[in-house]
């Protein structure tokens, strides 16, 4: 099956031996352009004897350690053909790194992406309000994880309104009128979880508004961390918006800017699921064998979209338990599973968890 053709399937519908098949064909053919078109990847793989290698099993393709992405930069195509440069979430102390897309890889993130959304949002466009404010996307040649989310979910909404103006304060004057304007449709919300707790909850319950969302769907990412130190959980958050809002549609996704498109949906049951153009391991941190499932490791992420860099298969920097595969309650096929958190000792970058430490370190 050519790759195209793999954003016509259902996400979620592909069991395990047909996915493994597919994603096993897909990876050989991109560790090949990467061995091919990036020296320094090719050079890495030559170290172990595997640049010529074919893999039958997802479980044997090298890995990259996503830090390398901060010390090297990694691209697969001629400079010419960037369209757009990423950089990671990091605090300003730290290095980030550096993502080149071009425009073939462009188009798969927005397919793989719209792939993924469809299936919680529907086809149709809905109003939008973005938990943010607008001066994080202003150039679009070169942004961050956080601008890069935004861009890359504004794609599945309509009359995009930005809620937090140029201090990070919240526009309840916005707020109010578009949700006149759409009080009898249903509206898609984004932001970033810390910056969703510290700008729109906090402020309505500092202020004591309640405002009805009952309407809306809320997706949100971009790390734990700071929530976590103020001892709020997943069901804490869903929880506390509840009471202001009515919110009862809210979905949490694990994703990075190594690999934009490739995000993993959160369910019913709290559970982070792989669509089928991605896949995940979990590394035995001392052997850096597969772990079982329900056993905490490394977590490995696998995806068939990187074509201008050779993201596709990267170890990051996060503790994970896969939990099953093709057997979650809410009927989605593929492996599911949870974030444990970070390794320790490993730098803060998840988008809102950055802003944060940036903000009280100025």
């Amino acid at each position: 099956m050519d790759i195209e053709n793999i954003f016509d399937l259902e996400p979620y519908k592909l069991e395990k031996n047909a996915k493994q098949t597919l994603l096993t064909k897909c990876l050989n053919k991109l560790t090949q352009h990467h061995v091919k078109n990036c020296d320094y990847y090719n050079n890495m793989l030559l170290a172990f004897a595997l640049n010529n290698s074919q893999f039958s099993r997802i479980e044997e393709f090298p890995f990259l350690p996503v830090r390398l992405f901060k010390d090297y930069e990694l691209k697969s195509v001629p400079n010419n053909e960037i369209i757009k440069t990423l950089t990671s979430s990091g605090t300003t102390s730290q290095k980030v790194s550096k993502i080149f897309i071009d425009k073939t890889t462009s188009g798969y993130q927005i397919k793989a992406l719209a792939n993924i959304i469809k299936t919680f949002l529907g086809k149709k466009r809905l109003p939008m309000l973005i938990v943010d404010t607008p001066n994080v996307i202003k150039d679009r040649t070169l942004f961050s994880a956080r601008g890069a989310g935004i861009l890359g979910l504004a794609n599945f909404g309509r009359d995009h309104t930005y809620l937090l103006d140029d201090n990070m304060k919240l526009d309840v004057i916005q707020m109010e009128l578009f949700m006149e304007k759409y009080k009898d449709e249903p509206i898609f919300i984004f932001g970033f979880t810390y910056i969703i707790w510290k700008y729109l909850y906090s402020y309505l319950k500092k202020h004591n508004i309640k405002i009805d969302l009952s309407n809306a769907v809320l997706i949100h990412s971009g790390g734990w961390k700071k929530i976590a130190e103020q001892s709020v959980s997943k069901k804490d958050f869903n929880k506390c918006l509840f009471t202001l809002t009515k919110l009862e549609r809210i979905y949490n996704f694990y994703g990075m800017v190594e690999q934009v498109g490739s995000i993993f949906m959160d369910c019913e049951y709290d559970h982070f699921h792989t669509p089928v153009f991605s896949d995940i391991i979990m590394r035995d941190p001392l052997t850096w064998g597969v772990l079982p499932f329900k056993q905490e490791g490394i977590i490995e992420v696998l995806s068939i979209l990187p074509h201008s860099y050779p993201g596709h298969i990267l170890l990051t920097e996060d503790l994970g338990i896969v939990l099953g595969e093709d057997d979650c309650p809410c009927g989605r096929m593929g492996k599911y599973f949870n974030v444990s958190g970070r390794i320790p000792k490993a730098e803060l970058r998840g988008c809102s968890d950055t802003y944060a430490y940036d903000v009280i370190n100025i």
